[in-house]
């Protein structure tokens, strides 16, 4: 792993030396970037990230322990060697305070720099190795683990873990599932039930700790209730209903809170445990009819569900491509899924009824993403009454022209998204060029976002950094106010943000190879 430099010195020599005489690719180091002032310095490492920043003192716009002090408190990792002509204490001590590296004095001596880059290597390589030290590493895992579990079994219930990863997943995650069943309890807190001033999370938190205290199987929240992975055999089923019985009049006496559980229908492999765990929300739903605080299986009041019900996730490799173009073509998808499916309907009323069930199910993707259903069903009044009759061959082609509409409709919102996201930034600069203390931070803090998300999305967008761009914006405001206002050359630099009329004209000049006083000259 080689490491990456910028060296800060407004005299152009001296880094052009160190930069041609230090053999950085021996060192461990990339070449380096060069700068010739302190605020250079902070927009290259915007994109850069440099690990060691060798700067000289002073410095015009911004000087050393200034640029030292921002990218210490930017990048609190990085390593500052400080070197300068003026043998001053306060220097020394100003320079230690700044925790740097080193403090030399110049004129610059190379072996000495040569041995001070080759021992900042050595640390950085001996930092590298203790973050990647195995018992440091174990500590971070066994803090994540919960997280991981949670995230696992989310992710299982979902039925977005494939079986051929389960193993993987297990190992990763230190939990033993040997079966030979597996079964899904939801746990439901009736929200509109609760006492008065206690809230759903709180309530649900409480049923939480006591399922963990009442049960060993693992536990984890999902979507607002707190579900239960069992491992049973055929002859534990109806002892794990009574279990879960006494455990809502539990919680009603402990939790004061009315509580249903919902129990799957069993499944042989965890990688079907999203059918269980479908089976367990359709128990739930029964206690309108059942009554609440009781536990209601799945298997006991209708057998069928788990085979005969359209489950959402048996579309969720269509609905993944819809969202996600994973280099097949949807017609593909659409087809080995009506394929798979098929084989199971054996009569024709079977077929309209499992028709009836894609189209429900795409209508209720739709709806959720907020797509507009007339725009991708069309105004029929009656889908259904049209597609149930239609045969394999054209089912699967007009699925896979709703499909095909709703991956357009949702690249064009995110397009419409991102764009609206950068325009507003682009407004921002627009409004705001002249203001100095313009920035990323308040940028982001206007557009609400993270820094990182946004740095992202407008380069990608402009092909810029923010920086970069609002640099440009700055100068062209600043070329109309010379040629066209014929404005003094500090009056503009003030108008586009810049405090500092000579670092304005370092800029200018960078950017059109001119000062702004014979910029103007020319164009006239």
């Amino acid at each position: 792993m080689s490491y990456r430099v910028i060296l800060a010195d407004d005299e152009a020599d001296v880094v052009e030396v160190i930069k041609q005489k230090v053999d950085w690719e021996s060192l461990g180091y990339e070449e380096p970037l060069t700068a010739s002032n302190g605020l250079e310095v902070m927009e290259k490492a915007e994109s850069f990230k440099p690990d060691v920043v060798l700067t000289d003192i002073k410095m015009p716009f911004m000087d050393g322990l200034t640029l030292a002090r921002n990218l210490k408190d930017l990048y609190p990792d990085i390593r500052i060697i400080i070197f300068s002509g003026f043998d001053e204490f306060d220097y020394a001590r100003e320079a230690v305070h700044l925790e740097a590296e080193e403090y030399l004095l110049k004129p610059v001596n190379l072996t000495e720099l040569t041995e001070i880059f080759d021992r900042i290597r050595k640390r950085l390589d001996a930092e590298r190795d203790r973050r990647q030290n195995a018992e440091q590493l174990e500590a971070y895992y066994m803090q994540a683990l919960p997280v991981l579990r949670e995230n696992f079994l989310s992710s299982l219930v979902q039925g977005n873990v494939p079986a051929s990863e389960l193993e993987q997943y297990l190992q990763e995650c230190r939990m033993e599932l040997n079966g030979p069943l597996y079964c899904i309890v939801v746990f439901h807190v009736s929200s509109s039930l609760l006492p008065e001033g206690k809230s759903s999370v709180l309530a649900n938190l409480s049923v939480r700790a006591l399922a963990e205290e009442k049960f060993s199987y693992p536990l984890f929240n999902y979507l607002g209730n707190t579900v239960m992975l069992v491992e049973t055999d055929s002859e534990d089923l109806v002892q794990l209903a009574d279990a879960c019985d006494k455990f809502c009049r539990l919680a009603e006496s402990v939790c004061s809170v009315v509580v249903t559980a919902g129990i799957g229908s069993p499944v042989e492999s965890l990688a079907d445990v999203s059918l269980s765990y479908e089976g367990a929300r359709t128990a739930v739903s029964y206690r309108v009819i059942y009554g609440r605080k009781k536990a209601i299986s799945i298997t006991e009041i209708d057998p069928a569900a788990g085979s005969d019900v359209m489950q959402e996730a048996d579309l969720k490799d269509v609905f993944k491509r819809i969202k996600i173009d994973d280099g097949n073509s949807m017609e593909s998808h659409v087809s080995k899924f009506l394929s798979a499916r098929l084989k199971e309907v054996g009569s024709a009323q079977a077929y309209h009824l499992f028709v009836m069930d894609v189209v429900g199910e795409l209508c209720r993707f739709a709806r959720n993403n907020r797509l507009d259903m007339t725009e991708i069903f069309g105004r029929d009044e009656d889908i259904y009454n049209d597609i149930q009759h239609l045969p394999q061959d054209d089912l699967c082609n007009w699925m896979t022209g709703v499909c095909s509409k709703m991956e357009e409709s949702l690249t064009e919102k995110r397009n419409d998204t991102t764009r609206t996201f950068v325009e507003k930034a682009k407004d921002y600069v627009a409004e705001n060029y002249g203001n100095p203390d313009i920035t990323i931070a308040s940028v982001c803090e206007y557009l609400n976002v993270s820094s990182a998300y946004f740095s992202t999305v407008f380069k990608k967008e402009t092909g810029k950094t923010f920086i970069s761009y609002l640099t440009d914006y700055r100068m062209e405001k600043a070329v109309e106010m010379l040629i066209e206002g014929d404005e003094k050359t500090y009056v503009v630099a003030s108008a586009v943000g810049y405090t500092d009329p000579n670092y304005f004209s370092y800029v200018f000049r960078r950017q059109f190879g001119m000062s702004p006083s014979k910029y103007k000259a020319q164009k006239k």
